[in-house]
């Protein structure tokens, strides 16, 4: 995603040279899919109740009312400025846990929400404008849903309006009583001009009681937040945490590896920034071809150590013997 004048100023984790990645994010090069993407294009690991991404949406509609049904005028048909719908999507293309949420609306209103989170995943990169149009219209029919105030945060993000995606990541809070999205409003607190106040949400929550993925994200969007203050060194330290394992990948390993070779780069460390982004692309490519089964997120990374002299006689002997 290019930088803009939307995007939080000064270099952060993840952004360089090698393509910038937003902390936690659905773009991710691990390949995560937030909850309601994965029905189309599914990715090892599925969504759990703390599996949502860090880096993942406004407005009480009146469709969801605690519970009770819906009345048909709301569920029915679309409304005059919801963007419209494929034939081919469908229902049952959203995610299986974030339907499960949708089980107090009427099955209509449910079908209609599930079908405008599904468009919103499909365009969130591609075009997310009209990603979060379709957020807004389920958002409009279930805004006390917390997939549904998911959803609206992360496309807001994606456009670029991280006011919005605060508020929204407030309120999923609220309804959820989750931190999985902790990362996301650290940024999204960088995004409004508020560093400071970034850290201070940041280490509000233990980091023990995050899922690895989430304390990665959350560990990269702090480092963010020092850079923005002028602390490169300080930024190092957020990102040393146990998670940055150079010896295994997990699917945030990526993304951390990265963080950690641009903060060694603003600091002239030239050389191990580079032995780091190697280590980013050799975890990337090893997550791609592992096709990790479901239940499982970290595949070992092997460094080989090339012998300038493997052609000489000794070396061949040696190998015969």
């Amino acid at each position: 995603m290019a930088e803009d004048s939307k995007r939080p100023q000064g270099k952060r984790p993840g952004d360089g040279a090698r393509g910038p990645r937003k902390p936690g994010g659905p773009t991710s090069r691990s390949g995560d899919k937030p909850a309601w993407k994965k029905g189309r294009d599914a990715k090892p690991g599925e969504r759990s109740a703390s599996d949502r991404k860090p880096w993942q949406k406004k407005g009480d509609g009146p469709s969801d009312r605690g519970g009770q049904k819906d009345r048909p005028r709301d569920g029915d048909r679309p409304r005059h400025d919801d963007p419209p719908i494929p034939e081919d999507v469908a229902a049952n293309q959203l995610d299986r846990a974030a339907r499960i949420e949708l089980k107090t609306l009427s099955k209509d209103n449910a079908d209609w929400v599930a079908k405008h989170l599904v468009m919103a995943g499909r365009f969130i990169e591609a075009d997310p404008a009209l990603a979060h149009r379709h957020a807004l219209a389920a958002a409009r029919r279930a805004g006390r849903i917390g997939v549904v105030r998911e959803t609206s945060a992360i496309t807001a993000y994606a456009t670029g309006d991280f006011a919005l995606a605060l508020r929204e990541l407030r309120t999923y809070r609220r309804i959820t009583g989750r931190d999985d999205q902790l990362p996301l409003m650290v940024d999204s607190e960088r995004g409004v001009g508020r560093p400071q106040q970034a850290l201070e949400l940041g280490r509000s929550v233990p980091r023990a009681s995050l899922e690895p993925a989430v304390q990665a994200a959350l560990a990269i969007a702090m480092s963010g937040a020092r850079l923005d203050l002028g602390q490169p060194e300080l930024a190092l330290s957020e990102l040393e945490i146990p998670l940055l394992d150079p010896e295994r990948a997990f699917s945030y390993s990526p993304a951390l590896f990265d963080a950690y070779a641009t903060v060694l780069e603003e600091l002239g460390r030239t050389a191990e920034a580079e032995e780091w982004w190697q280590r980013s692309d050799r975890a990337a490519q090893a997550l791609e071809e592992a096709a990790i089964p479901e239940g499982q997120d970290t595949v070992e990374i092997v460094e080989e150590l090339v012998d300038e002299d493997l052609d000489s006689p000794e070396t061949t002997e040696d190998a015969e013997a």
